[in-house]
């Protein structure tokens, strides 16, 4: 590295200057957050002008992601806590955590005759565990990834995967045959996450496990021989989207959101109720968990095992190298462990039966929706909450009623009420719905908004802590750290008005001007110059590749309620065209399952007949730069 970068700065910088004076700072020597920022930009100067590797503008990202949270955001650092007085030191701190994190786990009530169930035993396939599958995941290791209380570093695992595949492929099937869990598998050091709120509230953290490496390549190895077994036999239904292949937050929002757009456009009312589980993967219980598994059909084998990596759990929380003493972990499925989602998904997969209403998941976040046209609409929807509630005693779960919450859609709404264990809940005119805001009107101005704000102070911090303006060391920062909160789930909230559409794009011109040699150009110039799209673009290229993987792709199963095949045929036009669907309002009619379909049914047959997404999307750029289509005209 360049120590000559460093010459020469002795004062701190305005945006560190409160930090300054907290660290009552006196010249002539930098702080250390100043520092931080001038060691950053002597690494991205040594690697201006060079041909820069993934791996390198991986270790710039989170060099500056540390930057970034140093000097412009509050730090996520673990504050005091308090507890009747404010304690600093840190091994108070994770006591104090690792106490509260215990005391959310939950005793197991004995198990009654209800609860039974006969089990299919549906065999797993029997070669899921082979030394090639080992050496690949052995592989495949993240070497940024942190150990866990065995001290041993993924990087070794990865350097040394050759020499040590067969001795852990014989670790793993000795382990797996005879159902007994190694103990360091079945250790955890917690690192306290902060969430949001005040700093010093235990609460307010998320208790992240680091496990140990070579136990968590094991889980990899079975969570994707249980993944197999449920997309094989249909076991979870097709109303969870999280932790599932081919699904994600943002299938559940155009799915969920559908038939609450389609009921607005048309005047009718509809309630929503969102549901939040309190410390939902922290309480599942053990018992009853392993229940539902061999319900589910899962083979003895992997019961057992999962059974003996469940039992005798201790946990202890890390906070800056200081360490808590050892606690038992009595229930749940650690966060942070590779199969932990995959069997909360299985624990909570029977939460829909009997309900009436439209039910949609992601792992624990839930929603419950139902068009109310009379008093009985409302009658069902309070008796499917009962449900719930109940379903919730039984298997020993329970909702944060303050944070579960009731939105009325729809002008003729009647606002009802509806309880939830005899609680009343709250009504809501917008909530954050798996990180989108949602409002009573459907409108995505306040989503378009925020996702303006957030990339644009993050591009700041770029523009701030990262003195290059080299095209190798910009265009990628901002691709992977400025780009993604402007296109997060975009197809669902996808901007209407034209002055959403404009401040998306001002993020766009900003960081283009940023890269030297940019500045004179136009901004059709600099994406020409730079092989980059206008955000318009991508969002229309975005729904059309969304749309394929709905009619002809992995989400297929989903699209039964979201789109109509045409049943007029005409010698025009290719075999996958689909009914346009009417709308009155604007919100509607820019709504992903409307906008889309005109351009779709557009265009030609070659381009919808790809075999595949990876075709689909060459031909379709081909398509789109021949017809000059840059956005649509809504």
């Amino acid at each position: 590295m360049s120590v000559s970068k460093l010459e020469g700065l002795t004062q701190c910088t305005s945006c560190c200057m409160y930090a300054c004076l907290e660290e009552s700072f006196q010249g002539p020597y930098l702080c250390s957050k100043c520092e931080r920022v001038a060691l950053l930009e002597a690494r991205i100067g040594d690697l201006e002008g060079q041909i820069v590797t993934l791996r390198q503008i991986d270790n710039l990202e989170r060099s500056l992601l540390l930057t970034e949270q140093s000097i412009v955001e509050e730090s996520r650092g673990v504050g005091g806590v308090e507890l009747g007085l404010l304690l600093t030191e840190d091994q108070d701190k994770a006591e104090i955590l690792n106490d509260y994190f215990s005391s959310v786990f939950i005793k197991e009530k004995p198990i009654t005759g209800d609860m039974k169930f006969i089990n299919k035993n549906l065999l797993i396939q029997s070669d899921w565990l082979t030394q090639d599958k080992v050496l690949h995941k052995l592989n495949n290791v993240n070497v940024n990834k942190a150990p866990g209380p065995d001290g041993i570093h993924p990087r070794v695992l990865r350097e040394l995967c050759v020499e040590i595949c067969k001795p852990l492929f014989l670790i793993f099937q000795d382990s797996f045959l005879s159902g007994i869990v190694p103990e360091d598998w079945r250790k955890a050091d917690v690192v306290p996450i902060f969430k949001k709120g005040l700093k010093f509230v235990p609460g307010n953290y998320r208790p992240v496990s680091l496990t140990s490496v070579a136990g968590k390549v094991f889980e990899g190895l079975l969570r994707d021989n249980i993944q197999e077994f449920i997309g094989r036999y249909n076991v979870i239904g097709k109303n969870q989207h999280g932790f599932m292949k081919h699904r994600s937050c943002q299938t559940n929002l155009i799915t969920f959101y559908e038939e609450v757009s389609r009921s607005i456009d048309q005047g009718v009312a509809v309630d929503v109720i969102y549901l939040d589980f309190a410390k939902a993967f922290d309480t599942v219980p053990h018992k009853r968990l392993l229940l539902k598994l061999r319900k589910n059909g899962l083979d003895e084998n992997t019961c057992s095992w999962i059974e003996n990596w469940l039992k005798d759990r201790v946990q202890r929380v890390v906070i800056n190298g200081t360490f808590s003493r050892w606690t038992p972990v009595v229930s749940g499925v650690p966060q942070g462990s590779v199969i932990g989602p995959i069997l909360f998904n299985l624990f909570i997969n029977d939460l829909e039966i009997g309900i009436e209403s439209h039910v949609s998941v992601f792992a624990d976040d839930t929603k419950l929706g139902k068009v109310i046209q009379c008093e009985q609409d409302v009658t069902s929807l309070q008796r499917d909450l009962d449900r719930l509630g109940d379903w919730a005693l039984k298997w020993q779960m329970s909702f944060n009623l303050d944070k579960c919450k009731v939105m009325h859609f729809g002008v003729k709404n009647t606002q009802a009420i509806y309880t939830l264990n005899g609680t009343e809940l709250g009504k809501s005119k917008q909530e954050k719905d798996l990180g989108i805001i949602i409002d009573f009107k459907l409108s995505n101005n306040v989503q378009c908004q925020t996702a303006a704000a957030k990339a644009s102070k993050v591009l700041a911090c770029i523009k701030r802590g990262v003195h290059s303006r080299d095209e190798n060391i910009i265009l990628p920062l901002y691709k992977s750290m400025v780009r993604p909160h402007l296109e997060y789930a975009v197809q669902f909230w996808a901007p209407v008005l034209k002055k959403d559409i404009i401040s998306l794009e001002k993020v766009q011109r900003r960081a283009t001007k940023l890269i030297r040699g940019m500045e004179g150009l136009s901004y059709e110039e600099r994406l020409t110059s730079l092989n980059l799209f206008s955000l318009e673009k991508r969002r229309l290229r975005g729904d059309l590749i969304t749309l394929y993987k709905y009619i002809r792709g992995h989400y297929q199963p989903l699209s039964d309620n979201l789109f109509t095949n045409r049943t007029i045929h005409r010698t025009r036009g290719h075999p996958f065209r689909l009914e346009e669907r009417k709308f009155s309002l604007k919100h509607r009619k820019g709504y992903f399952t409307v906008r889309t379909i005109k351009l779709w049914n557009s265009l030609p047959v070659e381009v919808v007949g790809s075999e595949s997404v990876q075709t689909f999307k060459k031909r379709l750029d081909d398509f789109l730069q021949t017809q000059n289509i840059k956005g649509y005209n809504i």
